[in-house]
């Protein structure tokens, strides 16, 4: 069982026809004032947490939820549970359910802003008791993903940190902590960058304190490394690209199950890479759906391989 904690939101998702950059004058940045006319909204069941689960439960890869959410929750949990998440563990409070506010332009760059709601109370859950074969803190409130690291480290449960939109708000310290001993250590080029400016720790640095390293490059595919080792992953190629938000929790889905089957680290990040495909292929973050089956075969077509998966 995978135990994954993260958000649980509300994605109010809009698309922008032109290009941010566009709008942006250099020397002016310290006084921004814009307005984009969007070409579409809507609201859709999202949240890190949420994201990771539902794709797990494609991949027939037990996980349950660790957060909370609001009175506002009841359709999505049921969704959640119906699609074969455990939910038994996810608290119901009075503070509405987090919601993120994403503006998605012609280049796929976002600008986002997000309402943390019931998500600050997830620093009183605990992951004591729980007995996972690896736990994911995945962004979330702050003060929750130290708890979890460190009750993850106290009780030598392995698990993936991924810092990701939480990097900001991190202190270096607090990061270093996280990072120590840490089995998966994942985040886009951009947030590795961050995260080695914010400690001081180099690439090296990094693979001496975690087992896995993973880098992910967008359209570019990711890069894999352990110890010596480095698997530069090939992206998948999507039938069409829809929206991109959700593609890095699929992925890091697709990796997850993978791994906790022991397979091939080469193949966890292709399976990571292909998951991602099915999400920038629909609207939102967990409207895609396929089987088994389809997966292996969409596998085989991508990458020359056979995949087998129960």
């Amino acid at each position: 069982m995978i135990t994954v904690t993260g958000s649980l939101a509300f994605d109010h998702i809009m698309d922008y026809s032109g290009r941010f950059a566009d709008n942006i004058i250099p020397d002016k940045i310290h006084q921004i004032n814009l307005s984009f006319l969007l070409t579409d909204l809507k609201k859709q069941n999202g949240g890190t947490a949420g994201n990771i689960a539902y794709n797990l439960a494609l991949l027939n890869s037990p996980s349950s939820i660790l957060g909370c959410a609001g009175p506002d929750f009841s359709d999505y949990g049921k969704f959640l549970q119906d699609s074969g998440v455990d939910m038994s563990r996810v608290k119901k409070v009075d503070s509405l359910t987090s919601s993120a506010f994403i503006m998605t332009d012609l280049s796929d760059n976002q600008i986002t802003g997000f309402y943390p709601g019931a998500m600050s109370q997830n620093s009183s859950l605990t992951l004591n008791g729980i007995n996972s074969n690896l736990v994911v803190i995945a962004p979330n409130d702050p003060q929750a993903m130290i708890k979890y690291a460190k009750e993850c480290q106290q009780t030598n449960t392995p698990y993936m940190i991924d810092p990701g939109m939480q990097l900001p708000a991190l202190l270096s310290e607090q990061l270093k902590e996280m990072i120590k001993g840490a089995t998966i250590l994942i985040a886009n080029d951009y947030e590795i960058a961050l995260l080695k400016e914010k400690t001081d720790l180099n690439e090296q640095d990094l693979l001496s304190q975690v087992k896995i390293l993973i880098t992910t490059l967008g359209e570019k595919g990711s890069i894999v490394q352990k110890d010596s080792e480095r698997y530069e992953i090939n992206p998948a190629k999507p039938e069409k690209i829809t929206d991109p938000t959700g593609a890095g929790d699929a992925y890091r889905a697709g990796f997850l199950a993978g791994w906790i089957k022991n397979i091939d680290l080469k193949v966890c990040g292709q399976m990571g890479s292909l998951a991602a495909c099915y999400a920038v292929e629909k609207y939102g973050t967990t409207n895609h759906k396929f089987t088994i089956g389809e997966f292996c075969k969409r596998y085989r077509e991508n990458f020359g391989e056979e995949l087998k998966l129960s």
